[in-house]
């Protein structure tokens, strides 16, 4: 990697300039600094062709600082949870979908763009679904009618739906999730297939992790896609949920790795982007993790077909990453108290800010 010392040395003395109270802090000034002249991340990111955008949660919107820097940073919306499968039918045949309602209404009233995610996975399932044994019609059916009754219901509202998220093991093998355990991997292109019925100008994708780097999880996404592509099936884009760790090292190949899927006529997205370390956070650490954030942008911006990237949430305050992996953390470019780390620094000079 280039030397980038020096730039990191003076994002972090500006960094620490602003949390130790040499400047004004938080999302007023930030605000204030916005609404004068400064691009946001999200205006940078615009000049590429490229979005820039933050996933969000119903429970943080009650945080009103939090909820005016989502709506002012970012052009594009995730929602964490409200549009999984245990929110959105959390009865069988019995659909909510206020809580995803409520963010894309936000996202609207924000002139935001919202992402679905996630239609099909094996994992947040309500009860009625996994406590019981399936016969391969039965849960089609189930499948299809979940899928088409949501997408219809967000038709115009997203832009891109993850129809079928972490469908791979690490080895490339397919995940025995109960959808695969009891249709085959068939279910991949029917709930594609059945997506594109319900909505046929959405954008759909396959979303995973540890797809980063090229490597046997990746080299199944890049099979199957080509065989899905070959077929007709509708598939759209490859998300690469892009969840890294400094102990684990950077994903070298990224770039190349986006640039494969592309030649498959496919765009790609870093789709869920955090980059955590193991605590306490250092200098040090804080200099490497917004390198890392600056070279993933680099990789996104250098490959025409990747659209954008979605961080996963922007903030340490609501990050999901200290209750899944304890004594790791400080994984995004804003801090607890809503304050920007070297790291925010780096995506502004990788998309050509300041």
């Amino acid at each position: 990697m280039r030397n980038t010392a020096p730039r990191l040395r003076l994002a972090g003395a500006l960094a620490a300039a602003l949390m130790l109270g040499g400047i004004a802090t938080g999302p007023t000034a930030q605000a204030d600094e916005r609404h004068g002249k400064e691009p946001t991340l999200a205006d940078l990111a615009q000049r590429h062709g490229r979005y820039f955008g933050s996933a969000t949660d119903n429970p943080e919107l009650v945080d009103e600082p939090y909820k005016a820097l989502l709506g002012s940073e970012f052009d594009q919306i995730t929602p964490g949870n409200g549009m999984k499968w245990y929110a959105t039918e959390p009865q069988q045949g019995v659909f909510d979908f206020s809580q995803g309602d409520e963010i894309v209404n936000l996202a609207r009233a924000n002139r935001q763009k919202v992402r679905g995610h996630t239609l099909v996975w094996h994992s947040q399932l309500p009860g009625w679904l996994t406590e019981r044994e399936w016969t391969a019609p039965e849960l089609r059916a189930v499948l299809k009618k979940h899928v088409q009754a949501e997408v219809r219901h967000y038709r115009g509202k997203v832009f891109a739906w993850d129809v079928v998220n972490e469908a791979f093991n690490e080895d490339g093998t397919y995940r025995e999730s109960v959808f695969y355990k009891t249709l085959g991997p068939g279910y991949i292109a029917d709930a594609l297939r059945w997506a594109h019925q319900a909505d046929p100008r959405v954008k759909l994708y396959l979303n995973d992790y540890n797809i980063e780097a090229i490597g046997p999880k990746s080299d199944a996404y890049y099979k199957l896609a080509k065989e899905l592509k070959a077929k007709g099936v509708p598939l759209h884009g490859i998300g690469l949920q892009a969840h890294l760790a400094l102990q684990y090292g950077y994903p070298t190949t990224l770039e190349d790795n986006l640039r494969r899927f592309s030649r498959l006529g496919l765009d790609t997205s870093l789709t869920e982007v955090d980059i955590r370390m193991q605590l306490p956070a250092t200098e040090e650490k804080l200099a490497q993790q917004a390198e890392w954030y600056r070279d993933l942008t680099e990789a996104c911006l250098a490959v025409r077909r990747c659209v954008g990237i979605t961080l996963w949430d922007y903030t340490d305050k609501y990050s999901w990453i200290p209750a899944f992996f304890p004594g790791e953390g400080a994984a995004l470019p804003w801090d607890e108290q809503l304050a920007p780390k070297p790291a925010y620094f780096a995506l502004r000079e990788a998309l050509g800010g300041r």
